[in-house]
């Protein structure tokens, strides 16, 4: 029995296996292909969603795991798919580079996280997946392709595939030089947020924050507690580049240290999360309608809602195709109905052209696809071009894009 981080999807794979190497994945996949098996890759378990799921064979990629080269001219990085992002600090950081930006978990497979177009926070930077210059795959008969930047257009396909081209065993992103941040993090009102909106998303290098329907909200992802109350207020986070003259500092909320040492937080597997990008200009309307929204739906919106911004990228499937995006995040509460919330969201949504995370719960149907997704016809050919057969689609990923 497979299961998630959250617990919310498990399934019985047909049989598993966990390949020590290229080699043992291009053989594994070759027999599955001989044998009429699908394929579907594990990741670290992060995703809500039931992109796993298969009743062929699944693959662990945990041993494929490590940064195997760095080059600082050209500023990238080449990692193995199983490599953690964690994995990513202490060997890009010795050659004076990191990440150019992350999220706040940093537990996810890289190879996973590019799949489904994880990111951090700030239009200045894209989501891992836009920092993608090449990718080495295997296909559906067993055969290693690589994929770089003399192939845009296939480029583009890979970057946000969702597994559906093949096995990735490794890839190439293009960092950026060591740098670190300084972190200011404050309560402030929901007014406030939106007044200096402009402001906080132009003028930092992260700025996301958290809005807190309830006094109870902070609590469940382990913000850090106020003496004033918290109810409808807003927890609000910025980083910005720290100067060489700035110390580093360990004060809760005034932090100052290498980025990735920043970035991070700690969440407990105690939720379901949704989470759908509008554009950035309809950010505002759109925070605004939600809030009024959960305020109505009260107990089950309990959760905080997470803001973040993402820079545009050229990847097909990527919720910031060709545009800035406002991120909304919204959980439910496991062992609780909450699924008439959630429809209630992606409905209020839906009329802010909102495009979904791959990894994260969603209601998208094949025509929203192709309405939102200006290029998904030319991923979905990609797909048949190298697997014909649909060897590493599933019944969740069939639907979108057999």
């Amino acid at each position: 029995m497979w299961s998630n981080w959250v617990g919310n999807q498990s399934f019985t794979p047909g049989y598993a296996a966990a390949p020590a190497s290229e080699d043992e994945v291009a053989a594994m996949v070759s027999d599955a292909h001989e044998r009429g098996f699908k394929v579907r890759v594990a990741g670290a378990r992060h995703s809500f969603t039931p992109i796993v799921q298969t009743d062929g064979l699944l693959l662990d990629l945990s041993d494929l795991r490590g940064v195997i080269g760095t080059d600082a001219r050209r500023k990238r990085a080449t990692a193995l798919a199983g490599t953690l992002i964690r994995d990513f600090y202490e060997p890009l950081w010795s050659e004076g580079l990191a990440l150019k930006n992350q999220g706040d978990i940093d537990t996810q497979q890289i190879a996973g996280a590019v799949a489904t177009a994880t990111h951090g926070s700030g239009i200045r930077n894209t989501c891992f997946s836009g920092a993608v210059r090449g990718v080495r795959i295997v296909t559906a008969g067993g055969a290693i392709r690589d994929i770089d930047e003399s192939e845009p257009e296939l480029l583009r396909a890979a970057q946000v595939s969702i597994g559906m081209l093949g096995v990735m065993t490794r890839l190439e992103l293009e960092v950026t030089d060591a740098y670190r941040l300084t972190e200011q993090i404050d309560l402030w009102s929901w007014d406030a947020v939106l007044e200096r909106w402009d402001e906080l998303v132009h003028e930092h290098r992260h700025f996301g924050f958290f809005w807190l329907p309830t006094e109870e909200s902070a609590a469940l992802y382990n913000l850090s507690s106020h003496d004033e109350t918290m109810a409808d207020k807003c927890y609000v986070k910025i980083y910005d580049d720290a100067g060489p003259e700035q110390p580093d500092s360990a004060v809760v909320g005034r932090r100052t240290d290498r980025c990735y040492r920043i970035y991070p937080m700690v969440y407990d597997p105690n939720f379901h999360e949704l989470e759908y990008f509008v554009p950035l200009e309809l950010g505002p309307d759109a925070l605004s309608a939600m809030r009024d929204l959960m305020l109505r739906r009260l107990p089950d919106s309990i959760f905080p809602l997470e803001v973040r911004t993402v820079g545009p990228d050229d990847a097909y499937l990527s919720p910031n195709y060709k545009t800035a995006t406002t991120v909304i995040s919204v959980s439910g509460k496991p062992g609780t109905d909450y699924w008439a919330y959630l429809r209630s969201v992606d409905a209020l949504l839906s009329e802010f052209s909102a495009r979904v995370h791959w990894g994260k719960l969603h209601f998208l149907t094949r025509e929203r696809l192709h309405a939102l997704y200006p290029e998904a016809d030319v991923f979905i050919r990609a797909r048949r071009e190298l697997d014909p057969t649909g060897m590493f689609l599933n019944d969740h990923l069939r639907e979108l894009f057999a």
